[in-house]
């Protein structure tokens, strides 16, 4: 993906085996596909590097000093050139895990929510309540029902 115009992406190594099975579908990629890749892609460096006995990957060098290295053994040419193409639109930066599933500048000032389970205070409301749900919403998981 281009970044103000640039391309993050600046070089592209395909590691294959030429006697491995594993390597069968980067080897048919390599005769189809990649030079049509190459064309399509001139600012982007292409080279192929042979590996003896491993499997094929991809490996691909972006502008700020990043690597990302892609295990491709036993896809298809078009599989290959889908994570190729995946890897020439990504920007290269480091994959951050989120602490929790909802980030926001500013939390809430209610707090967080229930699960969806309501509580009920006390016995008489239990009771009446009882006779009005369905057997599934009886037994919820916020407080137990005491009979």
């Amino acid at each position: 993906m281009a970044l103000r115009g640039v391309w993050q992406l600046q070089k592209l190594i395909v590691s294959y085996c030429n006697w491995g099975g594993s390597s069968r579908g980067i080897r048919a990629f390599m005769e189809s596909q990649l030079p049509m890749l190459k064309e399509k892609n001139p600012q982007l460096e292409v080279v192929t590097e042979l590996i003896r006995g491993q499997h094929p990957h991809l490996k691909g060098f972006y502008k700020n000093k990043n690597q990302r290295v892609i295990c491709v053994k036993n896809m298809d040419p078009e599989d290959i050139l889908l994570h190729a193409t995946r890897l020439r639109n990504a920007l290269g930066r480091k994959v951050v895990k989120l602490r929790t599933r909802h980030v926001t500048k500013h939390p809430s000032v209610q707090g967080k929510g229930c699960d969806g389970d309501f509580q009920l205070k006390n016995e008489s409301h239990k009771r009446r309540w009882r006779l009005l749900l369905p057997a599934p919403l009886l037994f919820s998981s916020c407080t137990p029902l005491i009979f």
